[in-house]
């Protein structure tokens, strides 16, 4: 247990909060126009995101200390990493809902507002139970492990809407169109208020984001259970998921072994939980730190190699 690495100030939380107020005002104000998103402002949006959480990295290791800053920046990219799976699944809901790329923008944002709620009770509640009972620790690692080995040995994820729980229950509860009505969310019909289709879409990346929200906030916890380190890296971190998406979206069939890599860190991280409720104690930051460099750099230089061996097969034909 961490907590006592430092103790944030409320003035520190405010602070975080406007900053990310502000940084979601100006990203929707941008896109109010509901345009579709190419390649250049992704990479532009994407550059100020990751910009961002780095700084802030650097203000965490200038207010207090080295220890902060390398917990901060272990979970900020292990969040980071954990976003491509996000990104994939939302391709594929998507695809499934046929979201108008003008309008994909929107759903992303609301769906990141929604990401970011659900991760701080995640947090609080996850390091509550961590403070209090011993037997949570062995609990998460395990969860973390067998997510890690679901990761590594399955197929493509099944994201059918049609199956999933609270989509149902939506549809069932609140009367819906089954067509889009430009970017609204809501359409009066007959009377009758009524959910288009891409409030649907909206509620089934919510859903999907829970599951992962789960897996993300238990695996950063294995680094820190300092509610602020683990708050900022997660929230800095998906952030930037909206124009990640729009970054990678077309690029993610040449990142299919980035999987194993992922499985292998949320692994690490159920095993670190583990040995920090046994006699080993909490492994060493610099350590964590390394372990998800090097996991994350292997995993990307598989994927380049494999494609292009991908491509020199193709050219041979």
């Amino acid at each position: 247990m961490d907590q006592g690495m430092f103790a944030a100030p409320l003035w520190a939380w405010a602070a975080v909060g406007g900053v990310i107020a502000v940084m979601l005002a100006v990203d929707v104000l941008s896109h109010r126009d509901n345009h579709v998103i190419e390649l250049r402002e992704a990479l532009i949006w994407s550059g100020v995101w990751i910009a961002a959480g780095l700084a802030f990295g650097l203000i965490v290791w200038l207010g207090w200390g080295g220890e902060p800053a390398v917990a901060y920046y272990s979970g900020y990219l292990l969040e980071k990493a954990l976003s491509v799976d996000n990104v994939f699944v939302f391709a594929l809901l998507f695809g499934y809902f046929r979201v108008p790329a003008g309008y994909q923008h929107k759903v992303l944002f609301w769906g990141v507002v929604g990401a970011l709620a659900f991760r701080l009770v995640f947090i609080f509640a996850g390091a509550e139970l961590l403070d209090r009972l011993a037997v949570a620790g062995f609990v998460l690692g395990a969860f973390l492990i067998w997510t890690g080995w679901r990761l590594a040995v399955r197929g493509e994820p099944d994201v059918d809407p049609d199956r999933n729980i609270a989509v149902r229950l939506f549809r069932r509860m609140v009367p819906t169109e089954q067509q889009y009505h430009g970017g609204r969310f809501t359409v009066r019909v007959d009377g009758q208020r009524r959910a288009t289709l891409m409030l649907v879409a909206l509620v089934a990346v919510e859903a999907t984001d829970v599951v992962f929200a789960v897996d993300s906030v238990a695996a950063i916890l294995a680094i820190t259970t300092n509610t602020f380190l683990v708050w900022t890296a997660t929230a800095f971190a998906v952030l930037g998921l909206r124009s990640l998406y729009f970054c990678l979206a077309g690029l993610l069939r040449h990142f299919g072994h980035l999987r194993y890599g992922l499985a292998v860190l949320l692994a690490f991280a159920g095993v670190k939980l583990i040995l920090a409720e046994t006699p080993v104690g909490k492994l060493p930051l610099w350590l964590t730190l390394l372990v998800v460099v090097l996991t994350l750099s292997v995993a990307i230089g598989w994927n380049l190699l494999a494609a292009r061996r991908e491509r020199r097969r193709h050219a041979g034909r």
